[in-house]
């Protein structure tokens, strides 16, 4: 037999009998004189809380935020969102452009910046400035001649980086180019976004397009994402020989989409050949003397309108 001591025994736990036989409960205040080890933080978890932080903090310095969509692809979508932002900018306000078309980012090619990568600031990622736009974009952090081979939640991550990890100024106007469809990222950024103060619809005339472009409509309404208005691109060839106007993909399809469905028609911009030579070039055409610039520009201001700033003339 082994004695205890009285110092031993004021290191043994209270055993207070319990009322079920063959069964004791250790004392409250026993368990006082050693506390349970410190619970470990999963740094998964810790990681997310501090991402979601650094998302909020983004917010807070966003004024505005506008997003360019439709449901078709090759519809112009990028070329809307790079020269709304120029012109924006040339206006003077602080603009920033993220581009949501992670595996199709065109971006970066139509501001001059193929080949070019993003600068790192601590440890964040720091927007590539041009024509006073700020712009991040996949093409801006990886190869450009690497495909971007991932599946939904990976581009949602990139998605949430672009926002969290990188070094934003204090924007006026963040526009977001999104890819065609409903899917991944335009739903990402839908929930990301408390106050997204509306969405641009882009389309081109024809059926086919409009009929796609019902879609992303019917995606923003259900998300709750104020529709600005819809713009027709491609609406029109002016033939450099004799000057009528050619409309190569129809004409009006936006304008008829827009009344059918009582939505704001922003303006349709015409297809000319030099604006397709400037965007391979990375020359801003909006900054250009052609009809094309003063559709532009008059959408511009229709849209600096309907989010209550001004575009003076």
């Amino acid at each position: 037999m082994i004695l205890l001591s009285n110092e031993d025994l004021k290191n043994v736990p209270e055993i207070i009998p319990s009322t079920k036989p063959g069964e004791t409960i250790i004392s409250p205040d026993s368990l006082l004189q050693k506390p349970p080890s410190r619970p470990q933080i999963d740094p998964h978890t810790a990681a997310r809380a501090h991402q979601e932080l650094s998302l909020r903090e983004t917010m807070k310095n966003i004024k505005k935020t506008v997003v360019v969509q439709s449901g078709k692809g090759g519809v112009g979508k990028s070329t809307v969102t790079y020269n709304l932002a120029l012109a924006f900018a040339r206006a003077g306000f602080t603009v920033g452009i993220l581009d949501a078309d992670v595996t199709g980012p065109s971006i970066p090619l139509m501001a001059g910046l193929s080949g070019q990568f993003a600068k790192i600031e601590g440890k964040k990622i720091v927007p590539t400035e041009k024509n006073g736009v700020h712009i991040i974009s996949i093409d801006l952090l990886l190869n450009q001649d690497t495909p971007v081979i991932w599946r939904g939640p990976l581009k949602i991550a990139a998605i949430r980086q672009f926002l969290s990890d990188v070094k934003w100024p204090s924007l006026d106007i963040l526009f977001i180019d999104l890819p065609p469809g409903t899917s991944d990222e335009p739903l990402t950024v839908a929930q990301l976004f408390d106050n997204i103060s509306g969405t641009v619809i882009v389309t081109t005339p024809q059926k086919v397009a409009t009929h796609d472009v019902r879609k992303s409509i019917g995606f923003a309404t259900k998300v709750g994402m104020p529709i600005l208005g819809i713009i027709e691109n491609m609406s029109s060839l002016t033939c450099p020989h004799c000057g009528n106007k050619v409309p190569v993909f129809r004409s009006g399809g936006g304008k008829e989409l827009a009344e059918k469905l009582g939505l704001v028609f922003l303006g349709d911009i015409p297809l000319e050949p030099q604006v397709v030579i400037e965007a391979d070039e990375g020359k801003p055409s909006v900054l250009l003397d052609t009809e094309f610039a003063k559709s532009f520009n008059k959408i511009a201001k229709k849209v600096a309108k309907l989010l209550q700033l001004k575009i003076d003339d």
